[in-house]
């Protein structure tokens, strides 16, 4: 059979069915080389592909760095929307336009200026000093290896060269200093009347033609974003360990000799001493000669010269020798390696031997020991049955952990089977984005997991998830419930868009009302016959800075006309609150140059020429950015449906 087989497949049939079936392979493949299908790209930077992995990230990121700089003051609601996302987004494209034009313009960093960057992070430093682990652990928190973290830390050192080059060549001159100061010095008389937006709501409410024109008009204000409320086993080390037995004192015992060195405290010790030198390049004889020199040093302070007056005198260390040798406290692991064995096994008070190391000869005196007492056992008992017992935690939370991830792959369509064999509570969360929510879910990798494919088109548990490896702390979810983006229903913003309007009524009636005053004002009519029922209010000559003076007032009083002499100006304003303000301006009087010190002129300059630099380098990012070629895609989760 099988030979039959081979000679009917030697026909021009069977070499077509093999072509036929070989072309949508070779697609298949292409298009995977290709990545045709692949990540979403949310804009192009000539031919740069910005991801939507790296959007949301970025856009993660700042939510993250709000919330930490706010704290109470943190609204998700203000800062959830895609006005932020936007704000993101072209942040993004504009650095990409300036790393394109860095390179461009041949600016390069070296390894050296990023890792003296890396060092000077007080993120990275314990104690003042960088140190590696802590390094580490902050990067493994941010999702970010040491490589991904230090690429991007050249790009922003590189970067940063342009802006500090187009800075660092502005200059304010002198008549730019003077100009400067007579504006920013500049006082005004200014008279004000407030009219509150209370005293202007309308008796009536809108119509709902109004209201309906309103929600039309102003449809994405009312948009929620696309939303989920998911069901999740929540693993926390802390809450699985149970009491567990009483660790003996012969374990607790053998664990502290292990560790005997960590509940030693670092002795250090006060050291001077005295150097000659010994050229790199020395003979024997050479070094001879100075080993001899420094014999007699020391037999010249045994024999009871002070130790000190004959190292400034003597000393070859020009760090030391004016300090008659003082070294002050020096811990092990600083000094060279023979300098250091022999400081550390001399004792207090008594002048070494000539000690060789790769400087020359030295004589060594210890005037001071500090630190080295070791704690005792029943000092630390209690921190090594802790740490006993948090170590038998971390091995029940692990096994858990696994035997978790199996179940809820196993019974992918519920968490319900996991949550009775390991004794865990099925707990739900509240409506959260993409962008994230509270707690547990504002990690990125919880976030993502929920609106996977996976998880929330095709209904599985997700995966284990570890937010934060250093907390022992695991989560699996799945999707309860979905609300894709959309517009609220009218009725259910009705009343905000009632109090919409009236606010925005008032507000127009309020301003009518002070450019009616204003307008009675300059056709010659007394403050206080137009004032009524309001109380004129004085601010007098006030700078551009006046804590008492509303800013409205001042915004407005100090973009005013400068009056003709005996005469004043008149204006009006809305305010912050919905109000409306009147301002009438009486004076201006500039401010004088020749009043500032040398001392002032220069601060001035510096701010200026600031200023200056900073204008010149926002106009040369607008310029790149024109010039460059930029695709923009709608941004995924802007998307609304009526």
């Amino acid at each position: 059979m099988l030979q039959e087989i081979r000679e009917r497949a030697q026909g021009w049939i069977a070499w077509a069915i093999v072509i036929l079936i070989t072309i949508p392979f070779a697609l298949w493949g292409i298009q995977s080389y290709l990545g045709v299908g692949g990540e979403t790209v949310v804009a192009k930077v000539d031919g740069t592909k910005i991801t939507e992995q790296q959007f949301n990230r970025n856009v993660q990121r700042t939510r993250m760095q709000l919330r930490d700089r706010l704290g109470a003051a943190y609204d998700p609601e203000v800062f959830g929307g895609p006005q932020l996302r936007e704000q993101v987004l072209n942040g993004m494209i504009r650095d990409a336009v300036l790393l394109d034009a860095s390179l461009a313009m041949g600016l390069r960093v070296s390894d050296q200026a990023v890792q003296a960057s890396i060092l000077a992070e007080p993120a990275f430093q314990v104690d003042g000093r960088f140190d590696n682990d802590t390094y580490n652990r902050v990067l493994r928190l941010q999702g970010l290896t040491p490589a991904a973290y230090e690429d991007q830390l050249r790009q922003r050192l590189l970067t940063s060269q342009l802006g500090r080059a187009v800075a660092a060549t502005a200059f304010a001159t002198p008549s730019m200093v003077d100009e400067s100061t007579r504006l920013l010095r500049q006082q005004r008389d200014l008279t004000y009347l407030q009219l509150p937006q209370e005293d202007f709501l309308p008796e009536t409410p809108p119509t709902d033609e109004q209201i309906q024109a309103y929600y039309d008009a102003h449809q994405s204000e009312f948009a929620t974003p696309e939303q989920v409320r998911v069901s999740y086993l929540l693993l926390d080390a802390k809450q699985l360990a149970g009491p567990g037995e009483a660790v003996d004192d012969d374990s607790l015992r053998a664990e502290y000799e292990k560790r005997i060195d960590e509940f030693t405290e670092p002795e250090q010790r006060e050291i001077r001493h005295i150097l000659l030198t010994v050229p790199a390049d020395a003979d024997d004889a050479q070094a001879d000669a100075v080993k001899q020199r420094i014999i007699a040093l020391r037999e010249r302070i045994l024999n009871g010269e002070d130790f000190a007056d004959v190292a400034k005198e003597a000393s070859e260390d020009p760090g030391s020798a004016d300090a008659g040798g003082d070294l002050g406290l020096v811990p092990r692991g600083m000094m060279d390696p023979a300098f250091e064995q022999a400081a550390f096994s001399l004792p207090e008070n008594t002048v070494s031997e000539p000690v060789r190391s790769r400087f020359g000869y030295h004589l060594i005196e210890v005037t001071d020991i500090q630190g080295g007492e070791t704690k005792p056992f029943e000092e630390v008992r209690d921190q090594l049955a802790s740490e006993a017992a948090a170590g038998e935690s971390e091995g029940i939370f692990f096994d858990v952990a696994e035997q978790l991830a199996n179940l809820t792959y196993e019974s992918p369509d519920s968490l319900v089977p996991a949550a009775e064999a390991l004794d865990l509570k099925v707990q739900t969360s509240d409506w959260f984005g993409r962008e994230g929510g509270e707690g547990i879910f504002a990690s990125p990798k919880v976030t993502a997991a929920a609106f996977s494919e996976d998880v929330l088109e095709m209904g599985n548990n997700s995966e284990l998830i570890e937010p934060d490896p250093e907390a022992l702390r695991a989560i699996v979810l799945r999707v309860d419930e979905h609300r894709p983006a959309s517009v609220q229903p009218l009725e259910e913003v009705r009343d905000d868009i009632v109090a919409r309007l009236q606010e925005q009524l008032a507000a127009d009636a309020a301003l009518t009302a002070a450019e009616s005053m204003v307008q009675r004002l300059q056709a010659g009519a007394a403050l206080g016959e137009v004032a009524e029922p309001y109380a004129p209010q004085s601010a007098g000559l006030v700078g551009r800075a006046a804590p008492a003076v509303p800013a409205p007032v001042l915004d407005l009083g100090f973009t005013m006309p400068r009056p003709a002499d005996g005469e004043a100006a008149y204006a009006a304003a809305k305010d912050d609150a919905g109000g409306a303000v009147v301002v009438v301006l009486k004076q201006v009087v500039d401010g004088k140059p020749s009043e500032q010190d040398a001392a002032a002129r220069d601060a001035e300059s510096r701010v200026l020429a600031s200023a200056l630099g900073r204008a010149d380098y926002d106009r040369l990012l607008d310029d790149l950015e024109a010039r460059a070629r930029i695709e923009r895609s709608p941004l995924p989760g802007d998307e609304t449906t009526p």
